[in-house]
């Protein structure tokens, strides 16, 4: 019986195992973002999210211990370098996995595995977040009060540029009196 085995072995030995999440660990450090199955997505992700969290110690022995794992020398440096400033505020889910469309030749579930603070779309700007409104109660808002006199202020302009149009008008026809002179010809240069 397998209690409490909780570990998905792929379909492969423990050394191709331990080889394929360190080269996937690896891409997904310089990548930001990888394509692959749903299965080896959720392996990637127990594998690389310890990593993630040791690089917010900046330390020779954290350093030695993510190249065990990682094998790479530019993937470690631009762990400590680059994303652990990113996530030092973050106290854990550092990947987010996005389902897609199937593969066409087996159908196995595919997705996509991306650092979350890396990913330009989702991320929310906090000026940009929307002002949350309930129906409950009969009291103005703050939103309808800034839309009201916004669209005071819009009135307001409205009718200041009719009046300058009617003070023009006004003033038109006395301009119109005088007697307008013809312009005269450019001179043009002959070659």
């Amino acid at each position: 019986m397998r209690h409490q085995k909780t570990i998905n072995h792929l379909g492969r030995t423990s050394s191709h195992r331990k080889a394929m999440l360190s080269n996937m660990a690896t891409s997904l450090i310089l990548h930001k973002r990888i394509n692959t199955t749903l299965a080896k997505a959720k392996a990637l992700r127990s594998y690389v999210e310890p990593l993630i969290t040791r690089a917010k110690e900046d330390s020779t022995h954290s350093r030695r211990i993510a190249f065990s794992y990682l094998q790479n020398k530019e993937a470690v440096s631009e762990l400590f370098r680059e994303i652990s400033k990113k996530i030092m505020e973050r106290p854990g889910g550092y990947t987010r996995i996005l389902k897609t469309v199937r593969r066409s030749g087996d159908n196995a579930d595919m997705c996509f595995i991306e650092l979350v603070d890396y990913n330009e779309g989702m991320l929310v700007r906090k000026g940009e977040a929307k002002a949350k409104t309930t129906r409950r109660g009969r009291k103005v808002s703050k939103a309808k009060e800034t839309e009201e006199e916004a669209l005071k202020s819009v009135k307001e302009e409205k009718e200041e540029k009719k009046t300058k149009k009617a003070s023009k008008k006004q003033e038109a026809p006395a301009a119109s009196t005088e007697e307008a002179k013809p312009e005269e010809p450019l001179e043009t240069k002959e070659s």
